[in-house]
């Protein structure tokens, strides 16, 4: 698999819905609305992929640490603009883990290894956007 990431969507003929699914590489589909009606909104949608993008990060760091994970839920909000281009100006993440062997300080680190080094979404972002976090250990 290269760098290439590619995917379809294709309007369900009523509202704001659209279904879509990868393409490179090929994964199952979901349905962004534009409604938020019958699926997430694309901006909501933008919300999901950071979460889990840092989600997916915490997992493999923490597994990396010999943490036996067993519960990692992520929190996403977001404060828009009023005005056009109602983009974010702000996220704010939460994260509750929980597992063995795992501390306030592996917890940190690998939230923080995540945020500012390997989560692409969020690196994806425009860099102005605030981004701030907090941990609750289960």
């Amino acid at each position: 698999m290269g760098n290439e990431r590619a995917v379809r969507l294709t309007w369900l003929g009523q509202g704001m819905q659209f279904s879509g699914a990868g393409t490179e590489p090929v994964t199952s589909p979901v349905v962004i609305d534009g409604d938020a009606v019958g699926g997430p909104s694309p901006m909501l949608a933008l919300l999901l992929a950071a979460g889990a993008c840092t989600g997916s990060d915490i997992v493999s760091i923490l597994a990396k640490m010999r943490v036996r994970l067993r519960r990692c839920e992520i929190e996403v909000s977001g404060t828009r603009r009023a005005e056009d281009p109602r983009r974010f100006l702000a996220l704010h993440l939460r994260f509750t883990l929980a597992g063995e062997q795992l501390d306030r300080a592996k917890a940190e680190r690998a939230v923080s290894l995540s945020l500012t080094t390997y989560c692409s979404v969020v690196h994806s972002l425009a860099p102005d956007i605030a981004i701030d976090h907090e941990i609750a250990l289960a």
